[in-house]
């Protein structure tokens, strides 16, 4: 932890002693206020709670910072899906819910949206999903040493996935497509 976060731990640390009130406690104080302006939510604080300008002002900052929705956030990630699953493409949202489903089975990891497909991550990219050529699904598998098949297409080399599997039905997410993605993901972190 560097200087900078050591201190602003030490000072969020100081505001809750100091008014005697946790962090959920006082923002719950400045959401009854119905305040939503940095410097009237600063002053509030800063005469109610006896705070000086300095720790008044970051209270309101984190306050109003608490209330903004993170990067990855859930609605963000629904948000990008509905976009790469409008109009012509809607017909594979359903493929891609039952794909998604399956891959939750694994493990934790991270979902990277893209303008056109999900990146799943853990340390690296361990696949790709999202809408591929003549309605179908793909699912690009990063992973190594495996025989290519009908259904297993081998990429060139230098691409972002080893491997692609097109889908067309919810039929053909099966135990074979868990395993690759499971090798996959397992090869990932």
């Amino acid at each position: 932890m560097n200087s900078v976060d050591k201190a602003f731990e030490t000072q969020m640390a100081n505001i809750q002693k100091k008014t005697g009130k946790s962090l959920e406690e006082l923002f719950a104080v400045i959401r009854k206020s119905g305040l939503s302006k940095h410097g009237e939510i600063r002053e509030m604080v800063k005469n109610g709670f006896n705070l000086g300008f300095g720790d008044a002002n970051t209270l309101a900052h984190v306050y109003l910072k608490s209330l903004e929705p993170t990067p990855n956030s859930a609605t963000d990630e629904e948000s990008r899906i509905n976009e790469i699953y409008s109009s012509a493409r809607a017909s594979l949202r359903p493929l891609h819910e039952e794909v998604m489903k399956a891959i939750h089975q694994l493990g934790d990891f991270e979902i990277a949206p893209k303008k056109t497909y999900l990146s799943l991550r853990r340390k690296k990219q361990f696949a790709m999903v999202g809408p591929g050529t003549k309605g179908r699904l793909e699912v690009g598998l990063n992973m190594k040493g495996l025989s290519p098949t009908e259904r297993l297409l081998e990429l060139p080399p230098g691409g972002m996935c080893q491997y692609k599997v097109y889908l067309s039905e919810t039929s053909e997410v099966d135990d074979e497509l868990v395993g690759w993605i499971k090798t996959a993901y397992d090869s990932s972190g």
